[in-house]
């Protein structure tokens, strides 16, 4: 069993930045993916970001040059740094962690950015 938990949402002001993190704890593989999605209200889920265990990443378009992902394998932790927040980065953001076939999730913290 695989347990993601998911820290550092909040309110923020149009061009703040916050700081997400997410553990993992349980049995899956060292070769992993670990990365975000969010979900905004009425729209489907959608990546935001992906790193792999040996530190390759992945980027949405519409958060490439703001957003930086990370990872601490030590401690089972992906980071995702959100700067130059806009509006439209409101949503539910889910952690994910892919082991193998398997897909995990977490059960997602809610970032908000007023205008």
């Amino acid at each position: 069993q695989v347990r993601l938990v998911e820290s550092g949402g909040g309110l923020v002001q149009t061009g703040g930045s916050l700081r997400l993190s997410c553990a993992a704890s349980g049995n899956f593989f060292g070769d992993n993916v670990m990365g975000w999605y969010r979900q905004a209200p009425g729209k489907e889920r959608e990546l935001v970001a992906t790193i792999t265990s040996g530190g390759i990443s992945n980027y949405a378009e519409s958060v490439k040059g703001r957003f930086t992902i990370s990872r601490d394998n030590a401690r089972n932790t992906v980071y995702l740094q959100m700067n130059s927040l806009k509006p439209e980065d409101t949503a539910a953001y889910y952690c994910s962690l892919r082991s193998g076939v398997l897909f995990h999730w977490g059960q997602g913290t809610q970032v908000t950015v007023s205008s």
